[in-house]
């Protein structure tokens, strides 16, 4: 695992199943996070780090009978504000000396679900990765249809290797999250249609093991 990395997305108190986002089950998957991270030397967690003004919230937007039908789906409640007890990681998360957290979403103008964050506001993940001489990412977290997939389409455009942890992840919309994820998945191909076939993998935590 010398040049690997494993990212896990935004298991913070916010989006375990009593926040303000919740996902249901997603405290199942913080023994499975917990178990395979002793593989790897590079251990990085994003968090949403949002300030109170932060463009996401629905309650910043009075004006909500304005906004177009694709503009209200992308708000959501008040979640992950800074310093505040739901932006911190779940207790049960392992975390070590050593192991990096990255900061998203700081920038009250914008909102992005990529742990790069977006053009206007990236994250200092990138510059770390290549810093680490990282070349392959395992990725978990939540949610896997936000974060976790957007992270994902953004390491397989840096031209990284991505492994998905399927078991160490969780949808918020588990009924449409295949669909969703299918249809990014297809416009990458429309782009590149060797991309995905040459840069990502879906994995188990117990296949990292092996």
């Amino acid at each position: 695992m010398e040049n690997s990395a494993l990212i896990i997305v935004d298991v913070q108190n916010d989006f375990c199943e009593e926040g303000s986002v919740p996902v249901q089950k997603a405290s199942e998957i913080i023994p499975k996070i917990n178990k395979v991270r002793k593989y790897f030397k590079n251990v990085i967690f994003t968090k949403d780090w949002h300030p109170e003004d932060h463009v996401s919230f629905k309650i910043n937007h009075p004006n909500l009978n304005e906004l177009t039908k694709d503009e209200v789906q992308n708000l959501w409640p008040v979640h992950c504000v800074q310093n505040t007890y739901g932006s911190e990681l779940h207790k049960d998360i392992q975390i070590e000396n050593g192991d990096i957290i990255v900061l998203k979403g700081k920038n009250s103008k914008y909102d992005s679900y990529s742990g790069f964050g977006c053009k206007e506001d990236k994250t200092n993940l990138h510059q770390i990765l290549q810093n680490l001489n990282v070349n392959t990412i395992y990725v978990g977290g939540l949610a896997l249809d936000y974060c976790v997939l957007f992270t994902v389409i953004d390491a397989i455009k840096l031209g990284y290797k991505v492994k998905v942890l399927k078991d160490c992840s969780q949808a918020i919309e588990p009924e449409s999250a295949k669909t969703k994820i299918n249809s990014y998945f297809a416009e990458l191909r429309r782009q590149d249609n060797t991309i995905l076939e040459n840069s990502l993998q879906i994995f188990t935590s117990c296949e990292v093991e092996q």
